[in-house]
């Protein structure tokens, strides 16, 4: 993957950060990032020196002593505010005590906000707070579109974004011209190559994803497990099912979108790409701890595969396959319909129960319809 000479020191910093967790591939990882291993520990040796100027701009400040004056104090406040004008006292506080300041109270940092007018009310009423997570990196990965944004010079940007169910970490965000399956899969491929592959995607019922209600299969999905990929689908209606990229996407809106005009697609990811460092390993997020999401991924041990492997059933295993014109298969005397997507693939047949004449149809291990033999209906 060849590095733009823009994000350069984004795309080090990144190596170190991954190449330096506990039990990591570095070797693995040298070849996703396109480098040799000379230059892989090269770096991780340098990292691991403390010259940290080549890799990130950002000062790491020495402890402070406890009797600085409020000034100064309120100074470095207003920085960090200034700097990135949608983050909180939370955030802002965390970054002080982790550049070396004994921070004051984040009621304090909010009133010191306040009093230099910084603070603006954010819109609506109070957030959910209950949430739920994966335990372990890379078993959900959060994929979608952030509805399009209008460009300056003309056009619109639909923002494509994935992100870690259980670290927040974003792993892709690219500035696409529309939201057709080849262009998704053009920008997955990148992102596979480079972290590896999840165990499961969770995404909506829309285009290139789903092909709408009672026709959620698509040739992109399709794609996806034959990968090995899973896919959940999202309630329909009900985006909170995505909360986390939910999340993310007022995010990306409230410090990117707000902040900067985007003349065209070249515009949007070139801001993209300066954010999307400062997302991952500089913002505290607040839903895990005021941690930032780089402390809490590793890679995928899953790597992307060269090529799609064929989809291989049990010994025994009762398989049909689906015509290339029509989307049936024959059992049991009768024509069942399944999922025009899968029209030329093989699909296996298996009783979910003993005795009530029910067959879930699979394509791997995913259930792709059913059928009722007792009631002679089927759903796909």
């Amino acid at each position: 993957m060849p590095w733009s000479e823009v994000s350069v020191v984004d795309q080090r910093r990144e190596f170190v950060m991954l190449a330096s967790k506990e039990g990591a591939n570095r070797r693995e990882l040298c070849r996703r990032f396109g480098i040799s291993a000379e230059t892989g520990y090269k770096w991780l040796g340098r990292a691991a020196e403390g010259q940290s100027d080549w890799m990130v701009n950002r000062s790491r400040r020495p402890h402070r002593s406890p009797d600085r004056i409020i000034g100064e104090l309120e100074s470095e406040i207003l920085k960090w505010r200034d700097a990135h004008p949608a983050w909180g006292a939370r955030k802002i506080s965390r970054c002080l005590e982790r550049d070396g300041i004994d921070p004051p109270a984040v009621s304090t940092v909010h009133e010191v906000l306040s009093r230099h007018g910084r603070i603006i009310p954010p819109p609506g009423g109070d957030r959910a707070t209950i949430r739920f997570e994966h335990p372990t990196p890379n078993l959900i990965w959060q994929m979608d579109f952030k509805g399009h944004v209008p460009l300056g010079g003309g056009g619109r940007c639909h923002p494509l974004t994935v992100i870690d169910d259980h670290s927040r970490f974003n792993l892709c965000l690219q500035a696409c011209a529309n939201q057709k399956g080849e262009n998704v899969k053009t920008r997955l491929v990148s992102t596979f190559q480079r972290y590896g592959i999840p165990n499961a995607f969770l995404i909506d019922n829309g285009s290139p994803w789903g092909g709408g209600p009672g026709n959620r299969w698509t040739e992109f999905s399709v794609w996806l497990l034959k990968l090995g990929i899973g896919v959940i689908y999202s309630r329909p209606y009900h985006p909170q099912t995505r909360g986390k990229n939910e999340r993310f996407h007022r995010t990306l809106k409230a410090e990117v979108f707000a902040l900067t005009p985007l003349k065209d697609l070249a515009a949007a990811q070139a801001a993209f790409d300066a954010w999307r460092p400062i997302y991952n390993s500089e913002r505290p997020h607040q839903g895990i701890g005021m941690e930032v999401p780089a402390s809490r991924y590793t890679p995928s041990r899953r790597p992307y595969p060269n090529r799609l492997s064929k989809v291989e059933y049990e010994p025994g295993a009762v398989t049909r396959r689906v015509g290339t014109t029509k989307s049936y298969i024959s059992f049991r005397g009768n024509m069942w319909r399944v999922p025009a997507a899968f029209m030329g693939e093989t699909l296996a047949i298996r009783p979910r129960g003993k005795l009530d004449g029910t067959f879930a149809v699979c394509f791997g291990a995913q259930k792709i319809a059913t059928i009722n033999l007792r009631e002679r209906e089927n759903s796909a």
